[in-house]
């Protein structure tokens, strides 16, 4: 099979390198890509909202299959392009149409869906700038902290948590009056703040039968201590030790089966993967969130674990039979340390030449924020490259994967060293 992965993260790149494995894959193609994935197969350099761009790669190289890494494209249809077009509508696209997609791109549309299909999440209420008034007032009885969440996509920058009721009331303000997040915060759903350690499941689904991932932790705060500003993640790890299987037994029966069925009753077709945030509440799992597509850097941790042929799990999706696919998990640990560039997640750092790539002694580089520069390989964001060992033990994929953090050299990397010290 010829296969596109739509993307540049460190998500796609453990995609690439995960298909590249694959004796079914013959060609395999990343658009934008990034300086690493030229590893794994053809970097074009297409926009992943330009569609007709996608639709030429796809005529251009006979593509079987294609592989949606973010959420933007899924949200704005990439998917439904494709089935309005007589010359591509053969090429099953792994992700969902943009009615599915809305579980990431609509927070007011995914939490009616929970209460729905009777789906344990917190408490909340949507308001507009039409019911700002209702909206302070709510505030006044829900009691402290309280979460603010941007109803549409804001590049991860949409959540606010609110620890008196002033500030809820000015940041409300804000977003409804003065666009803090643009058109995203159009609708604010103000959320009963959940008590609990996080975690992720990640679900492959063809829209009838499923697959449970490699649950996964990820770090979101710059600082070690999870101190500082939220970032797009520091790092994961997989397995999570407090996530047992009578604790995965209660994730499937009480979210991922009812959101699986919810979608088919609701007609909603959806082919691809379903990330769901969750929090872990004195045992019992409730839903944070859902995003439409794996999470990064928790892909890249999760990939390492996955010991199928993740092109024929793909398949599976893709032709509606994932239930007859094998699938099998490593026992191992996997761990993933973020270096980022300097100054993120403020102003940071861009073209910065990176050395060391090659000096992993037990991990394996996926790189996300990086560009070619005549024979160098430079900085270009703020998540620069994600280092993910997997090890029999906790300890030991943490100790490999921070240790081959270091080996790599650009000026102003930073990266955690606790990551995943709080479950050891």
């Amino acid at each position: 099979m010829n296969i596109l992965i739509l993307g540049s993260g460190g998500r796609e790149s453990a995609f690439a390198w995960k298909i590249a494995q694959s004796p079914k894959c013959s060609q395999l193609f990343i658009a934008p890509g990034n300086a690493g994935t030229s590893q794994y197969g053809t970097t074009i350099n297409v926009k992943v909202t330009d569609f007709a761009g996608i639709k030429q790669i796809c005529l251009d190289h006979a593509i079987d299959l294609v592989l949606v890494g973010p959420e933007e494209p899924l949200v704005k249809g990439v998917h439904d392009y494709f089935l309005a077009d007589d010359a591509i509508k053969h090429i099953p696209v792994v992700g969902p149409q943009a009615e599915g997609a809305q579980l990431e791109g609509s927070k007011d549309f995914s939490k009616q869906f929970m209460q729905r299909h009777n789906i344990p999440t917190a408490a909340s209420q949507t308001f507009t700038k039409d019911t700002l008034n209702e909206g302070i007032a709510y505030l006044a009885t829900a009691g402290l902290p309280i979460v603010l969440k941007a109803d549409g996509l804001a590049a991860g920058k949409g959540v606010l948590i609110c620890s008196t009721l002033e500030e809820a009331e000015h940041e409300l303000k804000e977003m409804l009056t003065e666009a803090k997040f643009g058109d995203a915060s159009s609708k604010v759903v103000i959320e009963q703040f959940l008590q609990g350690i996080e975690l992720s499941v990640f679900v492959m689904t063809d829209g009838n039968s499923y697959k449970i991932l490699p649950e996964a932790k990820d770090y979101k705060r710059i600082g070690e201590g999870d101190t500082g500003l939220n970032t797009g993640g520091m790092g994961s790890v997989s397995p999570v030790p407090f996530a047992d299987a009578d604790f995965i037994k209660k994730v499937e029966d009480r979210i991922v089966i009812p959101t699986v069925e919810g979608l088919k009753k609701e007609g909603i077709p959806y082919k691809g993967f379903i990330f769901i945030g969750l929090m872990n509440c004195a045992g019992d799992p409730y839903t944070i969130e859902y995003n439409a597509r794996m999470g990064d850097p928790e892909t890249e941790s999760v990939m390492m674990r996955i010991d199928s042929d993740f092109v024929d799990l793909l398949q599976g999706v893709a032709e509606g039979n994932l239930h007859e696919k094998a699938f099998s998990i490593s026992p191992k640990t996997a761990a993933t340390v973020v270096c980022v560039a300097g100054g993120y997640p403020g102003d940071y750092m861009k073209g910065q030449v990176i050395t060391g790539l090659d000096n992993m002694r037990g991990s394996q580089v996926f790189q996300a924020g990086t560009a070619l520069q005549g024979e160098d390989v430079v900085t270009s964001g703020g998540r620069v490259l994600m280092v993910t060992s997997l090890q029999d033990t906790m300890f030991e994929a943490l100790q490999q994967a921070t240790a081959d953090a270091s080996r790599i050299y650009y000026d102003g990397k930073t990266f955690r060293k606790d990551i995943g010290f709080d479950l050891i």
